[in-house]
C-alpha cells in the first residue's frame, strides 16, 4: 500500500473512532506504520491531513453506497441495505466526531457538507423517485426535500443532542430514525417488503 493511502486510511480510522481534537500527527504516523518524516513529506500539518482524509473517506463511503444501491432488487431493499451498511459504520464512529470537525476544522466540514449535497442527496432522491415508480413510496411526496431531510436527520445524531449518549445508543437511534423516515414515505406494498428485508438485513446487522 502506498504511504499516502496508508496515511489517509489511518487518519480516517483515528478521526472516526476518537474524534478530531485529540489525535496528533504522532498518532497518525504510528497508526499508518510510517515515520513522521514520511508523513510530513505528504502533509505540512494536521489541517491538511484532516482535509484530505475527509475527502478520501467520503469518496470511499459514497462508492460503497452506490454499489449497495446498484445491487438491490428495488428501492426498499436498497434503503434497508443502506441502513444496515451505516449500522456497521456507526459501530466504529465516535458520536462527537462530526461536531469536533465542525468546530475545529470548519473548512473540512464545509467540504464534507458540500459532498453530501453533491452526491448523497442525489442518491437518496433517485432512490425515492425509483420507489415512487415501483409503487413502494407514496406519489405525493417531494423527493428532493425528503432526500435533504434524510441526510440532515442522519447528521443530527452526530451532534450534541438529547438523542445520543454513547456509541451503542448511536446505533439504535440511527436505526430508529431511519425506520421512522421509511414509514413516512412507504405505501402498503412498500411496508410489506420492508418487513421482509428488515428481517433479512437489519436483524442480522444488529447481532453482528
Amino acid at each position: 500500500m502506498e504511504p499516502l493511502i496508508k496515511i489517509l486510511s489511518a487518519s480516517a480510522e483515528l478521526f472516526s473512532q476518537y474524534g478530531f481534537k485529540t489525535i496528533t500527527m504522532d498518532d497518525i504516523a504510528r497508526r499508518a506504520g510510517i515515520s513522521k518524516k514520511t508523513l510530513y513529506q505528504h502533509f505540512a500539518n494536521k489541517q491538511e491531513v484532516v482535509q484530505e482524509s475527509v475527502v478520501w473517506y467520503k469518496n470511499n463511503t459514497t462508492e460503497s453506497c452506490a454499489r449497495v444501491l446498484k445491487d438491490s432488487e428495488n428501492a426498499i431493499e436498497a434503503m434497508v441495505k443502506m441502513l444496515a451498511f451505516f449500522d456497521e459504520m456507526n459501530k466504529r464512529i465516535n458520536p462527537m466526531a462530526i461536531f469536533e470537525m465542525q468546530r475545529f476544522f470548519p473548512e473540512a466540514f464545509k467540504t464534507f457538507r458540500d459532498l453530501l449535497v453533491e452526491r448523497d442527496v442525489v442518491m437518496i432522491r433517485d432512490n425515492i423517485l425509483q420507489g415512487i415508480k415501483e409503487g413502494l413510496y407514496r406519489e405525493d411526496i417531494n423527493a428532493d426535500l425528503l432526500a435533504r431531510y434524510r441526510l440532515e436527520t442522519s447528521l443530527l445524531i452526530l451532534q450534541p443532542n438529547l438523542l445520543v449518549n454513547d456509541r451503542n445508543n448511536l446505533m439504535s437511534v440511527a436505526l430508529e430514525i431511519g425506520e421512522h423516515f421509511l414509514y413516512g414515505i412507504m405505501t402498503g406494498k412498500g411496508e410489506n417488503l420492508y418487513k421482509k428485508y428488515k428481517i433479512k438485513y437489519l436483524n442480522q446487522a444488529s447481532t453482528i
